[in-house]
């Protein structure tokens, strides 16, 4: 009888078990990496605004902006001028007009393949994308460096870096929607390198351009990163139930 309860006792465990092992089955390990690697992108953004908000940041960030500068003109930025102007034309690939007229022409033809799903959830991700940037700016109001004169037109609060984000979540998503439907392997390490490549430029650019403080563009890369990742799994949660096309074949 006592065997017989103690073997009745293990009966729910086991079926926990079960039930876990169905469900570790049922998840691709690219899935379970996708969500840890979301969930440090939110750990990380987390730290660092409440570290921005406390000025625990400001020595490293006056630092890193001064490091940029001649040491006998903070107004000069290193390096001979064609480099500034190089530095103008890169941060001009995180900004609304360019990223805008990128994701209008990739949805164009994208609809035109009748990929209308994927162009969706393209649109879908840039436009929640600008309406976080927006509402995190507002709610953290950080004011622009100052310490340099500002080598671009700016008009929104610090914190995040919008172009940083953007390029984030603009570059990042269409090289992951490029990398799922391309077969060689090289290719998609290729196309997903072109991605990070342009977005650390791009936030680069900010620091250098003196408008934005470096943990501005770290954030922004953080939020921008994480914005990609979650619609990188919703679109791999839609492809395996049928909703999102996965190929450009039309």
């Amino acid at each position: 009888m006592r065997i017989e309860q103690e073997h009745g006792r293990r009966h729910p465990a086991e079926r926990l078990v079960r039930v876990l092992a169905s469900f570790g089955e049922r998840m691709e390990l690219g899935t379970v990496i996708l969500l840890l690697l979301l969930a440090g992108s939110a750990w990380a953004f987390i730290e660092l605004a409440d570290a921005v908000v406390e000025g625990e940041t400001l020595a490293i960030d006056r630092a890193l902006l001064l490091a940029l500068r001649s040491s006998t003109d903070p107004a000069d930025p290193l390096g001979p001028g064609w480099l500034v102007e190089m530095g103008r034309d890169i941060t001009a690939l995180g900004g609304v007009a360019v990223l805008v007229l990128l994701i209008l022409a990739v949805s164009v033809f994208m609809a035109l393949r009748r990929l209308w799903h994927a162009a969706g959830l393209l649109l879908a991700a840039v436009g929640s994308g600008i309406l976080a940037s927006t509402l995190l700016k507002a709610a953290f109001d950080r004011t622009r460096p100052d310490l340099v004169p500002h080598g671009s037109y700016v008009s929104t609060a610090s914190f995040p870096s919008g172009h940083s984000m953007m390029a984030a979540v603009v570059y990042l998503t269409l090289g992951v929607l490029l990398a799922r439907v391309e077969p060689d392997g090289r290719v998609k390490v290729f196309v997903l390198g072109c991605a990070v490549l342009l977005t650390l430029l791009v936030g680069i650019s900010r620091v250098y351009l003196g408008v934005h403080w470096p943990t501005d563009v770290l954030a922004g890369w953080t939020v921008g990163a994480g914005w990609a990742l979650l619609f990188w799994l919703i679109a791999r949660a839609l492809q395996r139930r049928g909703r999102i096309e996965t190929d450009t074949g039309g």
